[in-house]
């Protein structure tokens, strides 16, 4: 497969796209506001495995994740009735000092990881050429069935939790405590 000029563009236009999505998620106070940022980032991804001849694996972000567990926590920000304004920060003293150095440790991480990286030469060809069966669907489903079907199931029943605990908290919320002793 030969790299052409488009292939780059949408390289990058992605991949700009998915990284100011996870950002603005982040940065967002709004929770909707970040669950709409996230299905920005997963939607760019998507475009990403497809430049890679992976499809199957696109399409399974898109439907999985962008679809269904976005819609889950929309549902459950939705049901606990989360407003921006609880996550106003109100930190002053160390604690602020603390997330800023962390914050430019980040940030110096990224710039190193983006120098080291922009020595190495893209070749789109070379990497989908290699990785022949990257992304299909037998290679997915044979490992998703063998080697992490544990993994698989015990994900399925940690966002079943997930439901059942946004649902108790909801209903504990809503009702008013009421005094049993009279």
């Amino acid at each position: 497969m030969e790299t052409t000029a488009l292939d780059i563009i949408v390289f990058y236009v992605a991949s700009a796209a998915a990284v100011g999505g996870g950002f603005m998620m982040v940065w967002q106070r709004n929770p909707v506001a970040s669950a709409l940022f996230l299905i920005l980032s997963l939607l760019s991804q998507a475009v990403l495995y497809i430049l890679l001849d992976a499809v199957f694996v696109g399409a399974l972000l898109v439907i999985i994740y962008a679809g269904a567990i976005v819609t889950l926590f929309l549902f459950v920000i939705m049901l606990l009735n989360l407003r921006g304004e609880q996550f106003v920060d109100k930190s002053t003293g160390p604690g602020r000092y603390i997330k800023l150095i962390v914050a430019g440790l980040v940030g110096a991480e990224l710039v190193y990881v983006i120098a080291k990286t922009s020595q190495v030469k893209m070749n789109f060809g070379a990497l989908t050429e290699s990785l022949a069966d990257f992304g299909g669907v037998r290679p997915v489903a044979e490992l998703l069935y063998s080697k992490y079907l544990y993994g698989f199931e015990l994900t399925s029943i940690l966002l079943l939790a997930a439901i059942v605990g946004a649902v108790v908290l909801a209903q504990s919320k809503d009702e008013p405590e009421t005094n049993s002793d009279s």
